[in-house]
This record gives structure tokens, sequence and C-alpha cells, in this order.
């Protein structure tokens, strides 16, 4: 791949990675893209992302290209391999030859399924914002290591690592968007709920002659007298479907 399209590539990825200030965001679709990304940008057979959870892999989101080879690869984790050492961590898996981790016995059930996949060599990267850690990216590598470059050295590494912080930057964000959403939606909830309980104590004081005071006590006990919250009674007072003196129960000046 020529060098500028690379960098092309890299921006429009990054630039995606942080668009998720929507309600249309999709956690798996996001993590898929990147997995995407990796495979495009680094050359790779395949890429995958482990999502963790306390410590377990709490789910699997892998490239459209070769994506049985992706998830195959990613579930032989379960019991260690590059994810999971990345992910407990907090630093890159250097790139390495399968072979030479299957005949080292490191990772025996995802080094086996990967030589079977003719898969040469892998390298993971945490998926972290800050010091919060939320899984792994693991890249699929079609060529064994170059000798001479060191593994910590390699350029596809540092690419993945900034393609996953972008990731999981975007990810972060979402959360915290979906988070603020939720709690303006409770307090424009709230704020209507008191409205109409005003509303309500108003249009009360105004028929029976008396306090808002006296009039909220009412509708009070009325609320509990009828187990109803004291929202749904102040609704049925404004649109009239509760008359306003059946919740009088004695209120002075009601009668």
């Amino acid at each position: 791949m020529h060098h500028g399209s690379r960098e092309t590539l890299l921006a429009s990825a990054l630039l995606e990675a942080s668009d998720t200030l929507s309600d249309a965001f999709d956690t798996e679709r996001h993590l898929q893209r990147l997995s995407d990304h990796c495979v495009e940008i680094l050359g790779a057979r395949a890429a995958g992302i482990m999502l963790m959870n306390g410590g377990e892999a709490a789910s699997l989101a892998v490239s459209s290209r070769q994506q049985a080879v992706a998830l195959d690869l990613l579930s032989a984790q379960r019991q260690g391999g590059p994810c999971l050492d990345s992910y407990g961590t907090g630093r890159p898996v250097p790139l390495v030859a399968i072979s030479v981790a299957h005949a080292d016995s490191r990772w025996a059930d995802f080094t086996a399924r990967a030589l079977r996949h003719g898969i040469a060599a892998t390298f993971a990267v945490p998926l972290r914002r800050r010091e919060t850690l939320l899984g792994a990216l693991n890249v699929f590598v079609p060529t064994l290591p170059d000798p001479g470059v060191p593994p910590e050295d390699d350029d596809n590494v540092r690419l993945a690592q900034l393609l996953a912080d972008a990731a999981a930057v975007g990810l972060q964000n979402h959360r915290l968007y979906a988070q603020y959403r939720t709690l303006a939606e409770q307090l424009q909830v709230a704020l209507s709920s008191r409205v109409r309980v005003e509303q309500a104590k108003g249009m009360l004081a105004e028929r029976w002659g008396t306090g808002v005071d006296e009039a909220f006590s009412a509708l009070r006990r009325y609320a509990r007298r009828h187990r109803l919250p004291l929202d749904e009674v102040a609704t049925r007072v404004i649109d009239g479907s509760v008359p306003r003196d059946e919740v009088a129960d004695g209120t002075p000046g009601s009668s």
C-alpha cells in the first residue's frame, strides 16, 4: 500500500472512531469497523477485539474479512492468548511468530488453531482509555516478522495501538453521552411532574379558597388512599377525570 494512501486511511479511521455521540451508535459495529480498518491499514489477514468485564471475556467483534477465522482464534483464547495477556498487563504483546509460540507451548490451544488457519504471526494491543482497560485488539498477520526489526519497534503495532486508543475513546464518550441522556430524560420527567403537581395545587387552592399547602396535603392524602402516584392524581385533577371536590377530604374551606 502506498504510504500516502495508508495515512489517508488512518486519518479516516480515527475520524470515524470519534463519531460516537449518536443514539444510533452500535458498539458491535464500532468494534467491527475498527477490526476492518486494522486489516486494511496494516495488511493483516484478519483482526478481532475481545471486550472484557471483570476479567472475563464479555463480547467478541471480528473483521469482515476472514470472519470465521478471527472468531475461532478469539474464542480459543478463553484460557489464554495474546488478548488476555495484553489486557492483563495493559501493554502490547509484540509481534510473535505462531510457530515459535507453539514450540514454546505458549497459548497452546490458540497457536494450534492459528497454525491450522495458516496464520504466520500475531500481536495484540490493549483497548484502553487512560487508566481504564476495556479489552484488547488482536491482529493476525500472514507473514513472519522481520528478524532484523525488534518486535517493540514494529510500526504496525504502534498504528494498531493508535486505532485501539481512538476506538476506546469513542466507546467511553458514547457511554458518558448515554448516561447524560438518561439523566436529562429523568430530570425532564421529574420537572414535568413537578409542574403538574404545582398546577393541580393551584387549581384546588383557588376552588376551595385555601392555601396551596392545604391543597397539596389533600392531593397527597388522596394519592395514599387510592395508592396512586402523586403525579397521576395531579394529572387527573387537571384533566377533570377526578372531581376536585372528591380530593377535598375535609380540607378547610373546601365544602
